[in-house]
């Protein structure tokens, strides 16, 4: 299998915030550091009314979503953020294109307070 690099979509086991357990679900690639890799959680479930400032909507009608490798709409929530071993990627799903990289940034700079 392929190291993942940053900007990658992979299916993930993404810890919950209590760590009581995982579930297979897409995540970002942010950051690789070895064998340890900062990961940003991406969702299906979209919450009706406003978003989060923290977090960046992908609209199944995004002119890069087939490359982005997602199976409907979903959210990249800034704030669900982990750093997981290499061993819990599963299968690359695609890529983010650069300017969505760039509204990520922003969401995690508002989720962690940083701007």
């Amino acid at each position: 299998m392929a190291k993942p690099r940053r900007g990658e979509v992979w299916l993930v086991r993404f810890p919950f915030t209590d760590l009581t357990s995982t579930k297979l679900r897409p995540a970002l690639v942010w950051a690789v550091h070895g064998e340890d890799i900062i990961v940003v959680g991406i969702f299906s479930r979209v919450p009706a009314g406003t978003l989060r400032k923290s977090w960046l909507l992908i609209e199944d009608q995004h002119s890069d979503f087939s490359r982005i490798g997602l199976k409907k709409t979903s959210v990249v929530k800034a704030e669900k953020i982990a750093v997981v071993h290499e061993s819990v990627f599963q299968k690359k799903l695609g890529s983010l294109p650069t300017k969505l990289m760039v509204q990520v940034q922003k969401a995690l700079e508002r989720a962690l307070l940083i701007s």
